[in-house]
């Protein structure tokens, strides 16, 4: 069974960081393209970062490049996505979704996911 456990969001201030992880379980992970999505309040889900399955490229909606990086590590099973200079438009509902690193793609198989809260 494909498992992904969300964790290390919360409440930021603008400007801030958080370092979100995402653990992985039941399939071979290393072999996988990742990418990280999310949902606003109101809105539907947005992809936002994806990377392939050896962490050799990386690809970004244009508005997280240069603020977020997604990174992996297969020796622990482990997605994370670095954020930087959060905005309050950044809050959302952030999930890692299995099997592709590009925008339309499918994200059915994704966590539960954690929920990151840019605020003052």
């Amino acid at each position: 069974e494909v498992q992904l456990v969300e964790s290390g969001g919360g409440l930021v201030q603008p400007g801030g960081s958080l370092r979100l992880s995402c653990a992985a379980s039941g399939f071979t992970f290393s072999v996988y393209a990742m990418s990280w999505v999310r949902r606003a309040p109101g809105k539907g889900l947005e992809w936002v970062a994806g990377v392939n399955w050896v962490g050799s490229r990386t690809k970004y909606v244009e508005h997280a490049q240069g603020r977020f990086t997604i990174s992996r590590d297969n020796t622990k099973n482990t997605l994370y996505l670095q954020m930087n200079s959060l905005k309050p438009e950044d809050t959302a509902v952030y999930y890692c979704a299995k099997g592709t690193m590009y925008p339309g793609g499918d994200y059915s198989q994704r966590g539960q996911g954690t929920q990151v809260t840019v605020s003052a």
